[in-house]
């Protein structure tokens, strides 16, 4: 009699994807190359997690945080429901046991939008949604972002996210590169060790079995920064980018930024006005040698201007305060009249956010950081993803301009009150003075012959 033939399996994981199903361990983050499986590898952990807890008789939840509804969507269709139904149809003819789940649509209350989810009768759920900081809080489970890099608003997210997995569930995070300014780049680049971390690019991928055609692929792509990002796992900068992420990263400096460094030197002050939805900043610099030193960054949200003013007289009074560049654009016109008034004319200099003043105090600002005559604060990524999220780009008609996506951390107002602190430093019109100090002896004289004078004039 023949042997029988030996079973098919029927999945097949390669040596990294099984790798990563099987690391159980609660905060687990990969960096994968696309089409490599990183979803789907993902979805099949989540699932067998939920059929092993309905066999011991336990709960769990799921929550799936995607880009979009579309990928929501898709990570149900196309992942999470096929490996439902392959379960199910395993625990029917081995355990012999009945329907695990069912499948249905329904609107959430504390969310804005359709999630589809799947729910089991020992009271397990898998759910998808589209990743925003609302929908971010509106659970408790063990949560799957899935191409986090690319989730709008990404801190945000993360920060809303964390509190409500803190009680003990995991956490899975996937993606492709996108840039060093969003969160997914911290997670992947700490050095802490709480974080399982798996790193699969395409030559690892393919070494391992998976069945691409490396050279071809890239011939086709025609890209090589998109190959070097989307393929090789490489952190690339976007090309528009006014300032990079190497340009800020070489003047970063984990003393500036702290007033207590402040030396008692001539300071320059840029002040970005807003008054609604953007962000009122002001960016001290003290001049050290031939070096500008940010000794701190204000900044304030729907602030009255009272409160702006009450802050800016603050500063002032902290400082040596030489010069004051300001936002004169639109509701500008106030503030810096009101500054003028206070300050001095001398000492105060509105800029009107004109195409032509733009790129002058971007130039200036981007030479500053270029010839390394600057230092700004090390270690703060919401200030990084500033100054590096203004892009230059050309009009229709050729005229450069300067445009910044506006989210919530600001929209580039720290990187323009920088530029006018640089400005206000380097414009031309400031001239540093010293005096000698008169001897104790020829003051007492200086007086006396002065008190005769007017005794003379009939001055008392």
């Amino acid at each position: 009699m023949a042997d029988a033939p030996a079973p098919v399996p029927a999945l097949t994981l390669y040596p990294y994807q099984r790798a990563w199903f099987e690391d159980r361990s609660r905060f687990k983050i990969g960096m994968f190359a696309r089409q490599t499986g990183k979803t789907f590898t993902t979805c099949l952990e989540l699932v067998d997690d939920v059929f092993a807890a309905e066999v011991e008789g336990r709960r769990t939840r799921w929550v799936i945080l995607s880009r979009g509804e579309r990928q929501a969507k898709e990570a149900m269709d196309e992942a999470i429901k096929p490996f439902c139904r392959a379960y199910q149809e395993l625990f029917k003819a081995v355990l012999k046991i009945e329907p695990v789940f069912r499948e249905y649509e329904w609107q959430g209350q504390e969310v804005r939008c359709n999630a589809l989810e799947v729910s089991f009768p020992g009271g397990s759920r898998v759910t998808a949604l589209p990743a925003n900081p609302d929908t971010a809080r509106g659970f408790s489970a063990n949560v799957f972002l899935d191409e986090f890099a690319f989730h709008a608003d990404s801190r945000r997210i993360w920060a809303a996210l964390f509190p409500v997995i803190s009680n003990g569930y995991r956490l899975r995070v996937v993606s492709t590169p996108n840039g060093k300014g969003n969160k997914f780049f911290d997670l992947v680049t700490g050095q802490d060790d709480c974080w399982s971390r798996h790193i699969v690019d395409i030559h690892r991928a393919v070494a391992e079995g998976l069945p691409r055609d490396i050279d071809a692929l890239r011939e086709a792509l025609a890209d090589d920064d998109a190959w070097a990002q989307e393929y090789e796992l490489q952190w690339l900068d976007e090309a528009s980018a006014w300032l990079s992420y190497d340009l800020i990263g070489a003047v970063e400096h984990p003393a500036a930024g702290d007033p207590a460094h402040y030396q008692g030197g001539p300071c320059f002050i840029g002040n970005d006005i807003a008054a609604r939805n953007d962000l009122w900043v002001a960016w001290v610099l003290e001049a050290v040698g031939d070096v500008l030193w940010t000794r701190e960054i204000v900044t304030l949200k729907r602030a009255s201007f009272a409160e702006q003013d009450a802050v800016m007289d603050e500063l002032f009074q902290r400082y040596h305060v030489i010069r004051l560049g300001m936002d004169q654009t639109g509701m500008g016109e106030k503030p810096v009249e009101d500054a003028k008034h206070r300050y001095g004319d001398s000492r105060v200099e509105g800029v009107l956010f004109t195409a032509a003043n733009k790129l002058m105090l971007a130039t200036t600002g981007k030479e500053a950081f270029e010839d390394r005559r600057i230092r700004v604060p090390a270690g703060d990524p919401i200030l990084r993803a500033d100054l590096h999220k203004l892009k230059k780009v050309t009009s229709p008609t050729g005229t450069p301009r300067f445009v910044a996506e506006s989210d919530s951390t600001g929209h580039a107002d720290r990187a323009w009150a920088g530029f006018l602190a640089v400005h206000a430093a380097t414009d031309g019109t400031y001239q540093p003075y010293a005096y000698i100090p008169v001897r104790p002896e020829q003051t007492t004289r200086q007086v006396r012959l002065t008190s005769g004078l007017r005794a003379r004039r009939g001055s008392y």
